[in-house]
């Protein structure tokens, strides 16, 4: 069977994913042994595979990474980059790369075929060039092969990963939206407000920034609260994300206390029905 989707842009870049891979790490799927965590629509290269394999064997020695593209040529240039890189020695760009690295690229798209079903299915700057009315069956296509209590990732980041935002789903569908900034960036003229996360929302939340809408709500109490916690600015970017964070859980947003932890990596994240589209 053909490889169901449509080929990307292919754009990729070095520590672009990074914050969704920190996120990733601590998911409990990704720490069951031996998890398969699939990386679909990597991109013209094998950078983010092995680097999501790197981060997340740090927890979990016995992770596997399965790279899938629908274009036959990026599954070999990704296959080509792994065998030099390993025939190289033990260091790539600086990090480690063991001989038994358990990081492999094959041809696939939605319906993820992996000989195994896996625990994680990462899904980054896929979506943004299908249509919103596609998004909820490409979910479930992606759901469906998902290993019991396993979850799927998918969203946007902009090329150099320091705006990013995804929707982590299960099998009942979608749970929450993180978004995650760089933000001693904020501030400076490409991150003017915190609100500069609009351009990279996920398919299914990119057209509704308008009025009325809940995700709109959002990004005009995140940019009012980061003008209001000025002051903390003093002590640093990380303090004064802290107070906007704190600011809007006062005020009534959804955020837990695992949320509130996380505040310090510059995330956001609240219950998908905070921001679903009405």
């Amino acid at each position: 069977m053909a490889p169901i989707g449509r080929i990307t842009r292919g754009t990729t870049g070095v520590n672009r994913l990074r914050r969704v891979d920190r996120w990733i790490a601590d998911l409990p799927a990704a720490r069951v042994p031996g998890a398969l965590v699939v990386d679909l629509g990597y991109g013209a290269s094998a950078t983010t595979s092995l680097e999501l394999h790197e981060r997340l064997a740090r927890r979990s020695p016995d992770v596997e990474v399965v790279g899938l593209e629908i274009d036959p040529a990026r599954v070999a240039i990704a296959s080509r980059e792994l065998a030099e890189a390993l025939a190289a020695g033990p260091q790539r760009h600086g990090r480690a790369l063991a001989a038994d690295v358990r990081v492999s690229f094959a041809l696939g798209g939605f319906e993820v075929p992996t000989a195994r079903p896996p625990q994680v299915i990462r899904a980054m700057n896929v979506l943004r060039q299908y249509d919103e009315h596609e998004v909820e069956a490409i979910w479930a296509r992606m759901l469906a092969r998902l290993a019991p209590g396993g979850v799927l990732v998918e969203g946007t980041s902009n090329e150099v990963g320091r705006v990013a935002t995804w929707v982590t789903l299960d099998a009942a569908g979608p749970r929450t939206l993180t978004l995650a900034l760089r933000l001693g960036s904020i501030g400076t003229d490409a991150m003017p407000t915190p609100s500069v996360l609009a351009e990279r929302l996920p398919k299914a939340l990119i057209h509704r920034n308008v009025p009325g809408e809940r995700i709109h709500d959002l990004l005009a109490a995140l940019d009012r609260a980061w003008e209001r916690a000025a002051h903390v600015g003093t002590f640093g970017a990380e303090q004064r994300w802290g107070a906007v964070v704190r600011a809007l859980a006062d005020d009534g947003w959804p955020i837990d206390r695992a949320a509130l932890r996380r505040a310090r990596l510059g995330e956001l994240t609240l219950p998908w029905s905070a921001v679903a589209p009405r």
